[in-house]
């Protein structure tokens, strides 16, 4: 497309760019980008050096600011893009209901009304939908409503899109046009057999790659074709891989790697072999009457992964944690960019800890790239193809038969709320 036919885009939350990537690919003209982390700004500039991209906290930033970097006006942006840092809903830290990262999800309501973007998506962990019992999900969602906005909220797999690792999150999509959102069905099933003519598999996504150097500064090339589709778009033209470097291991640790078989964790190690901290969590006495079921599990710490399989979930531990299926050694970052969808040519600034934070943090760009393409594809932007002008509201929690307790509750909650939205819409058309 031309530069004024492209559909445009702001990220707010932007990190080192993953979903600015799929947008940018799908067709989106990304003008202003914006986050906190000066490593993942640096990051974001220098892979999107055309777009203006601010480090800034969201809590001290005007709507006006925000349009006049991107040169619009209000109501003009399409669509906005960018979840608040997970931290404080995630399952692997600590569910406090008083995080001040939560508050972030107010602002960035503050920011939706000042911008009034014709479509915004939210991307978080699945956390989210139980924290503070439900009520910050269900409350977030009713904002949404009543300043305008038709929603869909789902917990998305990203296996089921082509994305070589098992990742659930959350995502909310919303447009003020009446439009009801649909999302896109999983084109790929979620044990992880089709990526289209390859395989959405921990092997499809690397196998490609030489052996990993032993200097952090050190470049590999590459000595053979791809072997697939995702491979041949991670690729792309790049002759040299960076950020693929093997992490030496102490003697105690090379001892518990081999140790471990595919799927195994430490748990599986002898007993001697096992981390101290890890021994302490998993046997320690509750000694301040917490009930056994409230304790919390013992910590995998490492994971030996499969070849065959989509890897777990890459977070900022993956390069600490997380052991190749076949050799003995961890993850290198750009193995962990890769299953992130990341081309190879796509650079990381900041320390090693900077960028897989950077890399564990970011939407997978060719998880944004689907549902960037599926809006243009089958929505729109034109006021005159919207729906009913009434804001509507749908969600699904799980894909799975179970439900926990807690999301039980959070479906409850927005049961109440959608059937309440229900019977507003019913008195308005009687008016």
């Amino acid at each position: 497309m031309n530069t004024k036919d492209r559909p445009t885009a702001i990220s707010l939350f932007a990190g080192a760019g993953g979903c600015s990537l799929g947008f940018g690919q799908a067709g989106f003209d990304v003008r202003f980008a914006t986050d906190v982390d000066n490593d993942a700004v640096e990051s974001y500039r220098r892979n999107f050096p055309t777009t203006p991209c601010q480090a800034a906290d969201i809590r001290r930033l005007a709507a006006s600011a925000v349009l006049e970097r991107a040169g619009l006006n209000p109501g003009e942006l399409d669509i906005l893009l960018g979840g608040p840092p997970c931290q404080g809903f995630s399952s692997a830290g600590v569910k406090a209901g008083d995080d001040p990262r939560n508050s972030l999800l107010a602002h960035y309501v503050r920011l939706l009304e000042g911008l009034r973007p014709k479509w915004f998506v939210v991307e978080n962990v699945e956390g989210l939908l139980t924290n503070a019992g439900g009520l910050r999900v269900r409350d977030t969602l009713a904002t949404l409503l009543g300043v305008g906005y038709s929603l869909n909220l789902e917990k998305v797999y990203a296996q089921g899109f082509g994305i070589p690792q098992r990742r659930k999150r959350v995502f909310i999509v919303g447009n003020r046009l009446g439009q009801e959102f649909l999302f896109p069905e999983p084109v790929t099933r979620f044990s992880g057999s089709i990526f289209r003519k390859g395989e959405v598999t921990f092997a499809a996504a690397l196998s490609d790659l030489p052996s990993p150097a032993e200097a952090p500064d050190a470049t590999v090339a590459f000595f053979h074709p791809p072997q697939n589709e995702l491979q041949a778009y991670l690729r792309g033209q790049a002759k040299v891989a960076t950020g693929h470097y093997s992490v030496a291991l102490s003697d105690v640790q090379l001892e518990r790697v081999r140790a471990l078989q595919p799927g195994q964790t430490m748990k599986d190690l002898p007993e001697h072999l096992q981390h101290e901290s890890f021994r302490r969590r998993a046997f320690r006495r509750v000694m301040d009457g917490t009930p056994v079921e409230k304790r919390g599990g013992a910590p995998s710490g490492l994971k030996r992964l499969f070849a065959d399989e989509p890897s777990l979930t890459i977070t900022s531990a993956a390069t600490r944690e997380f052991v190749h299926p076949t050799e003995d050694r961890l993850l290198t970052l750009r193995e962990c960019a890769r299953l992130q969808t990341f081309p190879d040519w796509f650079e990381f600034a900041g320390s090693a800890a900077s960028r897989i934070q950077q890399i564990g943090n970011a939407i997978p760009p060719l998880l944004a790239r689907t549902v960037a393409e599926h809006i243009l594809r089958n929505y729109g932007f034109d006021a005159q193809y919207s729906g009913s002008g009434r804001p509507s509201i749908r969600f699904c929690l799980t894909r799975s038969e179970g439900m926990s307790p807690a999301l039980a509750r959070t479906e409850c909650l927005l049961t109440e709320l959608m059937d309440s939205r229900a019977e507003q819409l019913v008195l308005l058309e009687h008016h």
